[in-house]
């Protein structure tokens, strides 16, 4: 359903296009995720769905993958304006 848009965050992904918040960064330190760890959650993971900021109506995507420990994580992430990618959060299941 969201094919075209996994793909372009995927290429981000790849070229490291993208921007981790402060927020997803203490999350990550929380659950001992590595940037590797969430690279490879959303290279290899799939948009479970999109949800819409009421206020803004920016779109976010939450992706469901396996970090390189092979356990599930999820992460939400979005697309600016400009074409980059920000992982806004990210947490173990």
């Amino acid at each position: 359903m969201f094919r075209r848009v996994l793909i372009r965050i995927r290429e981000e992904i790849r070229n490291r296009q993208y921007i981790i918040t402060e927020h997803a960064r203490r999350e990550m330190n929380e659950d001992l995720l590595t940037v590797y760890d969430i690279e490879h959650a959303i290279l290899t993971g799939e948009i479970l769905e999109r949800q819409r900021d009421p206020k803004t109506l920016e779109s976010k995507y939450r992706i469901r993958g396996r970090s390189l420990a092979n356990e599930w994580i999820e992460t939400i992430v979005k697309r600016t304006p400009t074409g980059k990618t920000v992982i806004l959060t990210v947490y173990e299941i």
